[in-house]
């Protein structure tokens, strides 16, 4: 695919866990970076996660190469190995209901634009971009 290259950075947080939540996405292209944040005044972190994801997707104005990181293991192992088989199953998971599947299906629609790469990042350790990320999702609690 070709597209410009975008470089990703995405947390989301909430205080306390469900409660109000925040979400920021750092997308960098070249020399030109965009901030995206946002609460939510009752959620989960899970939710923030994958909402900060979504929203930088869908900020993208044309299909593009994306590498996303991210220090959820949640929204990295759903999308890379978890999806596919929610996805055969009509969205359904073994154990029952499937968490935020309106996000799920979301981000699954998000994805089918643009050619995208995982990664997951250990959080607070000294990833600055990553760290940045959590500082924003944390300002964006409503208070």
């Amino acid at each position: 695919m070709s597209g410009r290259r975008v470089t990703i950075y995405t947390d989301g947080a909430c205080d306390p866990n469900p409660g109000p939540g925040g979400w920021a996405a750092i997308l960098r292209s070249g020399a030109v970076e965009k901030v995206l944040t946002g609460g939510e005044a009752e959620t989960t972190n899970n939710r923030m996660e994958l909402t900060a994801a979504l929203r930088a997707l869908e900020a993208l104005k044309e299909p593009s190469q994306v590498v996303i990181y991210t220090d959820s293991e949640y929204l990295q192992r759903g999308i890379t190995e978890w999806m596919p088989a929610w996805k055969a199953k009509n969205w359904k998971r073994k154990g029952g209901k499937l968490a935020n599947l309106d996000l799920w299906q979301a981000l699954d629609g998000a994805l089918g634009r643009h050619a995208v790469s995982w990664n997951w990042v250990r959080g607070h350790a000294g990833v600055h971009a990553n760290q940045r990320a959590d500082y924003l999702a944390r300002r964006a609690i409503p208070r």
